[in-house]
């Protein structure tokens, strides 16, 4: 997740905030990396390297940011979360099933 904000005279400062979630293992997404401008950038260009779905939500990481890093996320955020999960698993499903020629 991304987000641009007003920093004055200095331009626009990048956010970013990286969950992770494993069903099997955590009750919640924990927030595994956050960071301004350049680290932003670099947790931006890390997940493209893997191949990571990067949703924008200005909203979302406001308050995801304020999180420590490997705590979980806050309740009020499932829902706004729970609609990125869908749209990574989309994503994902997409990426391992392409489409497949016909017979």
């Amino acid at each position: 997740m991304t987000e641009k904000e007003g920093a004055g005279k200095k331009g626009k400062m990048k956010k970013a905030v990286a969950l992770r979630y494993d069903k099997d293992k955590e009750a919640a997404p924990r927030v595994i990396g956050k960071g301004m401008g350049e680290l932003a950038e670099r947790i931006i260009a890390l997940a493209r390297e893997h191949n990571i779905p990067i949703r924008e939500d200005a909203d979302l990481v406001e308050i995801l940011a304020r999180l420590n890093l490997n705590a979980q996320i806050p309740p009020e955020t499932y829902l706004l979360v729970a609609e990125i999960l869908a749209f990574i698993y989309r994503a994902n499903e997409k990426y391992k099933d392409p489409v497949r020629p016909g017979p």
